[in-house]
C-alpha cells in the first residue's frame, strides 16, 4: 500500500490558486476510477489501484500550513513509513509546466513541505509541480494564491492529464519514464521545448532558492581597465595577454 498526498488550500476560494496544483493532481483518481471521496484522517481520501499496488490519494483538508497533520495520521492508521508516501506540490523555483521528482532533502521554504517534515520525517518521494516565480520576493504570495490564468491552461492540463495517466510509473520506480512523459505531454501541446539543464546542475537552483527567498539580481561584472596605469600594472602582473 502507497500514501498519494496533493497539497493546497480547501474551499472554492483556492481551488484554482497555484498553490493548489497538488489538489489538482487528483487527476489520478478520475484517470483510474478510484472510489468517491470520503472524509477521514482530516482530510478526503480516495481509494483505487495503480501498477497492481493499493493507493490511498489524501487531499489535507487541515490548510496548506498544517498539510503535516492530516498526512501524518493516515501514514500512522495505515502503519506505513515516510517511503510509502508521495507527495505532490507546487514549486515555485521550476519553470511553469515543468516537473521534478526527488525523495528527501529540504522543504525549501514551503510550508506544507515543513509540516509534513516535522510530523513524518522527510524521507518521502516529492513530486514538484513549478508554478514560475514571479521575479522578486514581495509578488511570492500574491503569485502562489493566485489563480492560474487562462493561457496557463494550454500546459497546466495537459500536465494535470499526463501526471494522471502515468502515475503507475512513480509506482513502478521508474520516476525518469514520469518525469519524461509528464514533459514530452506539454510540449506536445504548447510546442515548447523544456529547456535543457547544464551537466552537473541537475536542480541544483531548485535547491538552493526557497519558496519565500527573494529574488536576487545578478551583480553586473566588474570591467578592468585597459588603459591608464592600472592596465599597465594588470598587464605586468599577468603577462599582457589577451
Amino acid at each position: 500500500m502507497l500514501l498519494f498526498a496533493g497539497l493546497g488550500n480547501p474551499g472554492a476560494k483556492y481551488a484554482n490558486n497555484r498553490h493548489n496544483v497538488g489538489f489538482m493532481a487528483d487527476a489520478i483518481a478520475r484517470r483510474h476510477s478510484f472510489s468517491p471521496w470520503s472524509k477521514k484522517f482530516q482530510g478526503l481520501i480516495a481509494e483505487g489501484t495503480l501498477a497492481g499496488e493499493k493507493i490511498i490519494l489524501i487531499k489535507p483538508q487541515t490548510f496548506m500550513n498544517n498539510s503535516g497533520q492530516s498526512i501524518g495520521e493516515a501514514l500512522r492508521f495505515y502503519k506505513l513509513t515516510p517511503s510509502a508516501l508521495t507527495v505532490f506540490y507546487d514549486e515555485i523555483d521550476l519553470a511553469d509546466g515543468k516537473v521534478r521528482v526527488k525523495t528527501g532533502g529540504g522543504a525549501g521554504g514551503h510550508n506544507g513541505i515543513r509540516s509534513i517534515d516535522g510530523h513524518v520525517g522527510n524521507a518521502y518521494r516529492r513530486v514538484r509541480i513549478g508554478v514560475g516565480h514571479p521575479g522578486v520576493k514581495e509578488f511570492v504570495q500574491h503569485h502562489v494564491l493566485g489563480d492560474f490564468a487562462k493561457a496557463d491552461r494550454e500546459w497546466v492540463e495537459p500536465l494535470l492529464d499526463a501526471i494522471g495517466d502515468h502515475a503507475d510509473l512513480i509506482v513502478r520506480g521508474d520516476e525518469p519514464g514520469f518525469m519524461n512523459k509528464v514533459s514530452v505531454a506539454v510540449q506536445r501541446k504548447t510546442g515548447v521545448a523544456p529547456k535543457p539543464e547544464k551537466p552537473g546542475q541537475k536542480q541544483q537552483g531548485a535547491k538552493q532558492q526557497s519558496h519565500v527567498r527573494q529574488a536576487r539580481p545578478q551583480q553586473p561584472a566588474v570591467k578592468l581597465p585597459e588603459t591608464g596605469p592600472m592596465a599597465a600594472m594588470l598587464k605586468k602582473l599577468f603577462g599582457g595577454k589577451d
